[in-house]
């Protein structure tokens, strides 16, 4: 091979590998221009689930109990796991007369987080519901336990003692919710009510 022939070869060689590096360089040119316009793999679901979630609040605010229930099943699925999705599709079950299903959804977010206290109450009132009288009182002490300065809880659960036949105790709760909040006629109705029982 002539000494041309060599050096012709050498300098193909050098280009191919100048191009190369040239071409490499735009791409990861391509690619650093390309992040900050494609979102996140994880970002996805999270949009998609919380605009699911939104059209479900909208349609339950329109009364339509079944499209809420679409949207919220499939935001589950796009986020499994989540107790505000899971407590949403338990209560809109709880309105639609499906108890047991309720039930099942509410136990799901509370295996996730127990100490919940609201989540607690909307089970007890479910269990109430369907006659479920201990498991529903369960519920509410465990309510209590978290948060002891919430009237609702007092005021729920002076609402099952009372179904219960237990108006002392009904009393005092119904009397603590109103300590907690002055204004809250259905408490004030229900210890004047029990009150003129005796």
């Amino acid at each position: 091979m002539s000494t041309f022939a060599i050096i012709m070869l050498a300098g193909t060689a050098f280009f191919a590998y100048q191009i190369y590096r040239h071409v490499n360089t735009l791409e990861d040119q391509k690619e650093e221009k390309s992040e900050p316009i494609i979102a996140p793999v994880e970002s996805k679901p999270v949009n998609t689930s919380t605009a699911l979630i939104d059209e479900a609040d909208e349609a339950y605010s329109e009364g339509d109990l079944e499209r809420a229930l679409d949207k919220l099943t499939k935001a589950n699925v796009l986020l499994p796991n989540n107790p505000e999705i899971l407590n949403k599709v338990a209560f809109i079950h709880g309105k639609l007369g499906n108890t047991q299903s309720a039930i099942e959804w509410y136990k799901h977010s509370l295996e996730l987080d127990d100490a919940d206290d609201l989540t607690h109450n909307a089970i007890a009132s479910i269990y109430k519901t369907e006659g479920s009288l201990l498991l529903a009182k369960e519920h509410y002490e465990k309510a209590l336990q978290i948060d002891d300065a919430y009237s609702v809880t007092y005021y729920n659960y002076a609402n099952l003692l009372a179904d219960m036949g237990e108006m002392n105790q009904a009393k005092e709760l119904y009397t603590r919710a109103l300590e907690l909040q002055e204004d809250f006629p259905e408490a004030r109705a229900a210890l004047d009510s029990l009150k003129g029982n005796e």
